[in-house]
């Protein structure tokens, strides 16, 4: 086992000289300009929530098949667990943080909580940020579009109806405005 310890250390001191600090990024989150080093293999949605403490976007499968990490990229909607922050460089971010304010709330939060559209309220953020990435591409015309390109964020607790229910109350009648 102390071989094996040794190797591991002599490998992570090797990676932090090559990388020394880190490697800069510069991102804009919820409008606030950052100016960074981050370790290369950080994912963003790791960064979100170690580095600037935004921790409405949330950890569920870290794979990207449960949409519980979803933010906005750009006004597109990603999920942070399958991108690395360095490759978001340059990049606008949009996180559950960013969409409203307490007191002027977006109007999918409003629509949220007009129609119940959450139980334990774990995958909200992901739902919400998905949902105005739906409406930002434009794509979604009718209920089944909605349904379909909302089929990335799992809801364990089945509010699934509530939430299309919420984003087309949102949506621009006959698709993006």
């Amino acid at each position: 086992m102390d071989a094996i310890t040794d190797e591991l250390r002599l490998a992570t001191d090797s990676e932090h000289q090559c990388f020394g600090a880190g490697m800069p990024l510069n991102i804009t989150v919820n409008g606030k300009a950052h100016d960074t080093r981050v370790a290369p293999w950080t994912t963003l949605l790791d960064f979100l929530r170690e580095n600037l403490g935004l921790t409405g976007t949330k950890k569920g499968c870290d794979h990207g098949q449960c949409g519980a990490c979803t933010v906005l990229v750009d006004g597109r909607r990603i999920n942070s667990c399958l991108t690395l922050a360095v490759m978001r460089d340059g990049c606008k971010i949009t996180t559950v943080e960013g969409l409203g304010k307490p007191g002027a709330l977006h109007p999918l939060q409003e629509a949220f909580i007009e129609r119940d559209a959450f139980q334990c309220g774990y995958c909200t953020p992901g739902q919400l940020c998905s949902a105005a990435g739906l409406i930002n591409e434009g794509q979604a015309k009718d209920r089944d579009d909605v349904r379909e390109l909302m089929s990335g964020n799992i809801c364990r607790c089945g509010a699934y109806t509530n939430i299309a229910d919420a984003v087309m109350d949102v949506l621009p009648k006959g698709g993006q405005s």
